[in-house]
Order: C-alpha cells, then structure tokens, then sequence
C-alpha cells in the first residue's frame, strides 16, 4: 500500500490520483432527515460485519476502503445514494446506473430511501464488492502492479 506524504490516506497504487484533504463525518449530516443517519449506521454496521474497512469522509462523499475503495454514499435531505464496485456487471431494479470503469470495476449506483432498504440484499452488494476492494478479483501478479 502506499500512503500519500501529505493527507496520509493509503492506495493500492502508487501515487494514485486524488483530492488530499481532511474532512469530518458530520457535516455530511447537517440538515439531513434523522432516517439519513440511521440508514448510514446500517450500511456501515453491514460493512463491519464483513471485516475491517476504513471509512473515509471526503469532500462530496463518504467512501468505504479495504486496500481500495468498494463502496460510498452521499447523503441528501431525504436519502442516500451511493455505489458498490463490482468485478461483473449484474443487472438489478435496485440499481439507477452502471458505469464501467474497466473490465473488473463497474460501479452500480443505487438509491436507499428508507433504512429498511438496508437489508439482506444490500449485504449481500457489500459483501462481493467488499472482496473487490481487497482485490480478491485479481491475480496475485495484478495486485503487485
């Protein structure tokens, strides 16, 4: 792993690309209905489950990382949006978008508008993009790039 001089955070890659900067949880919650908060604690606490991750506030989002980042959210008024990184495409009511970043990252974007929609679904999203963020996807030969 490498770790930027200046912020601190760590990369898979070498001087990976990216907006050094030190941002705190909360704010991402002022002004946000209490159900907000409480669908994000249930995200995180599914995470937690699948083992140790690193919760990184960021200016416009609050990301999830293992070696990279598999998952993050946005707070809004009323909801969160957020992705999960998955190896394959897989097509899904729940997902709003896909984007394909290469042929084993592609980002299922998706809405929760109520914590209860925090629930064995969303586990089991967490749980295949979890073993992305640690790269389990790739060869041992593709991780050492």
């Amino acid at each position: 792993m490498w770790e930027c001089p200046q912020c601190r955070r760590r990369f898979a890659n070498r001087n990976q690309s990216h907006a050094c900067g030190s941002h705190e949880l909360e704010p991402h919650f002022a002004g946000r209905e209490p159900s907000v908060r409480l669908a994000f604690n249930r995200f995180v606490s599914l995470i937690r489950e699948l083992g140790p991750v690193t919760v990184l506030p960021e200016k416009t989002r609050i990301a999830f990382q293992v070696r990279m980042s598999f998952a993050a959210v946005v707070p809004r008024k009323s909801w969160l949006d957020g992705h999960v990184v998955l190896a394959r495409r897989y097509e899904h009511p729940r997902f709003t978008k896909i984007d394909y970043i290469s042929p084993r990252n592609l980002v299922h974007h998706f809405r929760i508008a109520d914590p209860a929609e925090v629930d064995e679904e969303v586990r089991a999203w967490l749980a295949e993009a979890y073993a992305v963020g640690e790269q389990r996807h790739l060869t041992q030969r593709q991780r050492a790039r």
